[in-house]
């Protein structure tokens, strides 16, 4: 693909992974081509590398000040965390035997905050060693402190206690002295793992002068290469060894020597011992974080920090910004080339930080962290084409209207048609016409009130109509607060029904509406999820023998039609038999390939239609066919509602999914990088961008030939509706976006959409 790829990778999640240092992989390179002995081997080759073994090990030794402890090589902070927690409770186990005591009457204690290696690890050998003690995270306070006062009350009946030096999503770093003073005083005996991966070249350590009998630490965090790291053990702490075969490292830890490794990390070693280094002083690091400060206060005026910057290491910000999801930061800062990372795990859905909540913080800036860290081979020229390039990224949300400009109103690509936002897999939808600068909104979410009204006023739009398409159970309606900014008047019912409708008649049943510049937006009232219920359609005039299933555009029928299944029928103003009715005219009412857009989706799959629903909810078909009666619709939906579980984190869900309702995903054809390339020059594929407007004005394919953000898919498949067997390939920045939109076009009929497996990042590799 010729992309237009032009800006150079800014790092900045040292946190997760470091480039290596050139001068490490120059010694890891020499290591292998000269250096190859095995340190086992008497003869002088073997020798030599044992002496560059040593010699490491003794620059590892003086870092971290750990006297006559023991430095054992590992593959990293993961092995090194097996070591001490294995070393700890076979050990443990020991005492429980000889003094004839219960591990069930005793705790293992740790961080809530710590890395999940952590927990996992002493779930695992607590089962495997058959103590069975009770493993309890210690509660942090607002600022990530760990509660002394809970350590003190149940150290004395605990085995172990592991804690962190630095954490790694916020950089928080945690009193030693003055922990163990606590952990001490409660239990001298209790023995202490610290995970000092984050550690290292950050804070000063001096580990002989404390009572920590295990810590782990990693070379890839800071420009070593990935297999290497080492553990601490104190002088006289019990040890266990995780690997036994043939006594490598005076039998503590057997398998040859990563040589390449330790040559690569010794060299780390001296940059942090040098006084003329690479690496930058704490007071540099410090001038760092403040300029990376002040960009981001500039770019993102919303943005809350999420540590405080007393008790946390200056190269690690954690910050959320109010109105954006993570993966919307996180998409915007890919297309510019920054590399950053969420604050939790990678997901398809709304993922929180653990972290984050165990801090306390607001579950929105839990849901929304970003985590942007770097090293201290950092370099001031760096910081400002970092900051520059920030700056420069915050400015192309302009491009989605998601940030008002207020300086430049006129320039903005007018938008027309539908918008589908979401929070979760809640929906709001925004009908805009261009010509007209009129639109209306269905089902406001009062998360979104913000962006809604930075995308009125950035349009430039009027607003004609703010409509909920029912009373909803799982959150209150965002319809006064955006009525309230607006300033809109006029007299509307409860869901904001405009009291001026006009009225139509079709098939002896009257309905009202609205017009929204040449198009109407029709009320259906559909009875059932909620007694007040309704949907609504937007279509043509209705004039002659026209009707609403030949003019319909989209309808927005909240949760009776979901994806998958019905709106759940169990709420106290629900009705199984109104939905049946519902369900009967709205079918009546639509075309079997009408665009229904839910209030809900919490499959991603966008809209749906009811010849798409039928195929597999089986239910619904025989509603529409009448092949089912009133009473046992009500049966079959009460059995279906049962199944629901109403809480998945804090989102009440209003639709359970009927066993088979989900029939199996038909296979995408996947295009690679080079037989895209094959499939552009010698076929009548067309390329779509399913990125989001500022990610495309940031970086796209010259090949592209439209840009169809995923807010915009419905809209696009709408507009194509007669056009279902062009050959379509997606592609976004990963791959995972375009293949969820292209699942979601081929059940609707888009029968040779295809997508690019691996997307940009892929695609740019070399």
């Amino acid at each position: 693909m010729n992309n237009n790829n032009n800006l150079s990778q800014i790092y900045l999640d040292a946190n997760a992974t470091t480039p290596v240092l050139p001068q490490a992989a120059n010694a890891a390179m020499s290591a292998m081509e000269h250096l190859f002995g095995n340190p086992s081997s008497s003869h002088i080759t073997g020798l030599r590398a044992k002496n560059l073994m040593e010699q490491t090990r003794a620059k590892a030794k003086q870092i971290i000040g750990s006297a006559n402890g023991k430095i054992i090589f590992t593959s990293g902070a993961t092995e090194g965390i097996q070591t001490a927690i294995l070393s700890a409770l076979v050990s443990a186990r020991t005492r429980l035997v000889s003094s004839s005591q219960q591990g069930e009457d005793f705790y293992l204690l740790y961080g809530a905050t710590e890395h999940k290696a952590v927990p996992e690890s002493l779930k695992h050998w607590n089962a495997i060693l058959g103590i069975n003690a009770k493993i309890i995270a210690i509660p942090v306070d607002r600022q990530g402190n760990l509660d002394h006062d809970f350590i003190s009350k149940y150290a004395p009946k605990s085995l172990m206690i592991c804690t962190m030096a630095v954490n790694n999503e916020t950089g928080v770093y945690q009193d030693i002295s003055r922990l163990e003073h606590t952990i001490r005083h409660a239990n001298p005996d209790i023995f202490w793992m610290v995970d000092c991966v984050q550690a290292l070249g950050k804070i000063a350590l001096n580990l002989a002068q404390t009572s920590i009998d295990y810590a782990p630490f990693s070379g890839h965090k800071l420009y070593a290469p990935k297999g290497i790291g080492f553990v601490y053990i104190r002088e006289n702490a019990p040890f266990t060894p995780v690997i036994a075969g043939g006594g490598q490292e005076s039998g503590l830890r057997s398998g040859t020597e990563n040589l390449p490794g330790m040559a690569a990390i010794n060299v780390i070693f001296e940059q942090l011992i040098a006084e003329e280094s690479c690496f930058a002083d704490h007071k540099t690091l410090h001038t760092f974080r403040q300029q990376f400060t002040d960009t981001l206060k500039q770019a993102f005026p919303q943005i809350v920090f999420n540590h405080s910057f007393d008790n946390s290491v200056p190269t690690t910000l954690n910050f959320a910004i109010k109105g954006f999801s993570s993966k919307e930061i996180m998409d915007l800062f890919d297309a510019a080339n920054i590399r950053v990372s969420s604050g939790s795990a990678c997901s398809s859905k709304v993922t929180r930080s653990f972290v984050l909540d165990a801090m306390g913080l607001p579950a929105w800036q839990s849901e929304s962290a970003i985590r942007l860290s770097f090293g201290p081979a950092m370099t001031q020229d760096e910081v400002n084409q970092a900051c520059d390039r920030i700056s420069s990224a915050a400015n192309a949300l302009t491009q989605s209207c998601m940030v008002l400009d207020s300086a430049n109103m006129n320039d903005k690509t007018p938008l027309n048609g539908l918008v589908q936002l979401r929070s979760g897999a809640s929906c709001t939808w925004i009908y805009v016409d261009a010509p007209s600068k009129q639109a209306f909104i269905i089902d406001p979410l009062p998360e979104l009130t913000e962006r809604l009204d930075t995308l009125l006023q950035c349009q430039q739009l009027t607003l004609v109509a703010l409509i909920d398409t029912h009373g909803h159970a799982d959150h209150i309606s965002g319809r006064e607060l955006l009525t309230l900014k607006r300033g809109i008047t006029g007299h509307t019912d409860a869901l904001g029904w405009p009291q001026t409708s006009l009225t139509f008649t079709e098939n002896n049943q009257q309905f009202e509406y609205i017009t929204v510049a040449d198009k109407w937006l029709v009320k259906v009232p559909t009875p059932g999820h909620t007694a007040d219920s309704i949907s609504l359609l937007l279509c043509h005039p209705i004039t002659g023998s026209q009707t609403l299933a030949n003019n319909t555009l989209f309808a927005f029928c909240g949760d009776t039609i979901l994806m998958g299944t019905l709106g759940r029928t169990n709420f106290e103003s629900s009705s199984a038999k109104a939905m049946y009715a519902s369900i009967e005219l709205l079918s009546a009412v639509l075309a079997p390939q009408s665009l229904i857009c839910p209030s809900h989706d919490y499959q991603h799959e966008f809209a749906t239609h009811l010849t798409a629903e039928c195929l597999r909810n089986t239910l619904l078909q025989q509603v529409i066919q009448g092949t089912i009666s009133v009473d046992e619709f009500v049966s079959h939906k009460a059995k279906i509602d049962s199944q629901l579980n109403d809480q998945i984190g804090t989102e009440i869900l209003c639709g359970a999914l009927p066993a088979g309702s989900c029939h199996k995903v038909t296979p995408i054809t996947e295009y690679s990088a080079a037989s895209l390339d094959v499939a552009l020059n010698t076929s009548k594929v067309k390329l779509i961008d399913i990125r989001e407007p500022h990610e495309y004005a940031l970086q796209h394919s010259l090949d592209s030939c439209e840009n169809v953000p995923l807010t915009r898919l419905v809209q696009f498949m709408q507009q194509h509706q007669h056009d279902k067997r062009s050959e379509w390939v997606l592609v976004c920045r990963s791959g995972s976006r375009s293949l969820v939109a292209a699942q979601a076009m081929h059940r609707l009929g888009f029968t040779n959409v295809a997508h690019l497996k691996g997307g940009y990042a892929l695609a740019n590799a070399s």
